[in-house]
């Protein structure tokens, strides 16, 4: 028995078969001891059987593709085209509950290689020439994350010197705890910038900017 029901899956295959356009590659690192990353495998082999622009490829979190994109912890499910997006877009823990969605809908963009912002917003994304890291402090039943989690990973996608990271607070309690997460979406920006909520593009823009300003 798999982890996507039938019926999600006839969904799903619709969805792809009218909005995938370029190959997809649906990545997972994975490591030794690991609680989490047989789920994150199997689920990730679901979806790439649901068409075939979907390719799956499993790869160990202390191997040398996981140190190019910087990644550390397992599982990790990374959405690229395995060029231009690299290891930018990305999953620390499993996608399940509510960032599920986010999952497929990375996906689709992935896909289409471009994601939609307002003119305004893009303008001002497309100032940012160094590199910043925008993680998402999320947990499964939170109903308000994927949308700080794609909004993230819509700017890395227009953006190449941005990374979104989401990271699944209840699998790295540690890291969690680190950043004082009490509620989510919590969001930390460059380990400098920081707030909480899923704040409309025009806002979440603008912390953006603050931490890409102390850069300079």
């Amino acid at each position: 028995m798999g982890y996507i029901r039938e019926e999600d899956k006839k969904y799903l295959r619709s969805e792809f078969e009218k909005n995938l356009q370029e190959e997809v590659k649906l990545l997972v690192f994975t490591g030794d001891r690991c609680q989490y990353c047989g789920v994150a495998v199997a689920i990730a082999k679901e979806v790439a059987e649901l068409h075939s622009l979907i390719k799956f490829e499993e790869h160990k979190i202390d191997g040398k593709l996981a140190q190019e994109y910087g990644l550390d912890h397992a599982p990790t499910v990374v959405i690229t085209d395995g060029e231009k997006y690299g290891g930018r877009i990305r999953y620390v823990g499993l996608p399940s509950g509510y960032e599920f969605s986010s999952l497929i809908e990375d996906i689709i963009d992935v896909s289409r290689r471009t994601a939609e912002v307002s003119p305004e917003v893009k303008e001002k994304l497309m100032t940012i020439d160094k590199p910043v890291k925008i993680q998402i402090f999320v947990t499964p039943t939170c109903p308000y994350c994927p949308r700080a989690v794609r909004t993230a990973h819509r700017f890395a996608i227009l953006n190449e010197n941005i990374t979104g990271e989401m990271i699944e607070a209840v699998e790295f309690p540690e890291w969690a705890n680190k950043w004082n997460v009490m509620s989510v979406p919590h969001i930390v920006i460059n380990e400098d910038v920081q707030f909480i909520g899923a704040y409309p593009d025009e806002q979440y823009i603008e912390y953006v900017l603050q931490a890409y300003k102390k850069l300079r």
